[in-house]
């Protein structure tokens, strides 16, 4: 991912690549002069990226899944000191489809049963996937329910697929079908930079492709 955003970056007139760090290096000294940070890397390394974002006092665009409580808690502190745009999954049409599977499981309520099916390569580790996981919880939020338990989870490794999610809404007389697939992981760039445009200025606060889609509609 790093690559591709420093690809990506070096296309667009509109912005400057001021370096890409590998563990090892200074990253706060890296930092020194930048806008925003960008990372795509492991939760091994969360303590590390937000210590230096908050140390130079940047904003942040983090899109790493699979971290555990405590890295999570982590971020929400350092988010009371810098603005963070933390997402499971950066592409634009998944933060749609969180929005779409939101207000169906909303509007139908709980007399639908919810599975969520998910395909990912054979590299990722975490399984559910974060997004599979953040639709659940958005659905499970939007029919007044803190838990997920009610929630079917399917996931499937095989390939390089970049990822597939298909969430089915079903009752006894119906069902309603919502999907999403990527094509290439140049959609997680894209996103990203658009999130890194819109964070810009935006004071301290965790958010998320939600906000940088839809904070319009607020």
């Amino acid at each position: 991912m790093g690559q591709a955003l420093g690809a990506s970056v070096e296309l667009d007139a509109g912005l400057e690549l001021a370096g890409i760090w590998q563990r090892g290096g200074d990253l706060s000294d890296l930092l020194i002069g930048s806008d925003v940070a960008i990372d795509f890397s492991l939760p091994e390394a969360s303590q590390i990226v937000l210590d230096a974002a908050v140390h130079q006092e940047i904003p942040l665009i983090y899109g790493v899944s699979g971290l555990n409580q405590s890295q999570l808690a982590y971020l929400e502190r350092a988010a009371t000191e810098i603005a963070i745009v933390f997402d499971r999954n950066m592409s634009l049409g998944i933060a749609v489809l969180e929005r779409s599977v939101r207000e169906a499981a909303s509007s139908l309520g709980p007399e639908f049963e919810i599975e969520v099916f998910e395909t990912h390569h054979t590299h990722k580790r975490d399984a559910p996937s974060g997004t599979a996981l953040k639709l659940g919880e958005a659905m499970a939020v939007a029919r007044g329910d803190d838990s997920t338990d009610a929630i079917q989870y399917s996931s499937e490794r095989r390939g390089d697929v970049p990822g597939d999610h298909e969430v089915k809404m079903s009752s006894p007389t119906e069902q309603l079908i919502f999907s999403h697939s990527v094509t290439t992981r140049q959609v997680f760039v894209d996103g990203a930079l658009q999130a890194a445009r819109w964070v810009l200025d935006r004071p301290p606060g965790l958010y998320s492709m939600q906000d940088v889609l839809f904070s319009y509609l607020k």
